[in-house]
């Protein structure tokens, strides 16, 4: 993932915008995108901010972490559930998720299913 350009030259660029030139003019001046000369431009003239927003990180564990009670109970009261099975009960109490999500909720958690000794041996393969 590329690095986010320094504040001087964010700063040189919304200074030469303000002062009445083009965001296309600037940018070619300054050797950044059109459309990154008119976003900070923008940013800076609605939230007077110049440096750059936070980059990588988890943005959608935060909505399934607020049911963690909802759907570790479910869990624990039914362990044998599968996670599309999983998915449709907390769907029906009105907690919308997806399999892979609820899948990266129990890694964090901890949590997995390993087969047992008195798991039915495989048919089709060995285990």
């Amino acid at each position: 993932m590329p690095s986010p350009l320094s504040v001087d030259l964010r700063e040189r660029v919304v200074a030469a915008v303000a002062a009445g030139a083009s965001c296309r003019r600037v940018a070619a001046r300054f050797g950044v995108s059109v459309s990154s000369a008119s976003r900070w431009s923008e940013r800076f003239r609605n939230e007077g901010q110049l440096a750059s927003k936070p980059m990588g990180g988890d943005h959608t564990s935060q909505r399934i972490e607020a049911h963690a009670a909802l759907i570790l109970a479910t869990s624990k009261q039914e362990p044998r559930l599968f996670l599309r099975e999983l998915r449709d009960r907390l769907a029906e109490q009105g907690v919308q998720t997806s399999t892979s999500g609820l899948s990266r909720f129990f890694q964090r958690h901890g949590i997995s299913w390993k087969k047992g000794r008195r798991t039915q041996l495989s048919r089709s393969a060995r285990t």
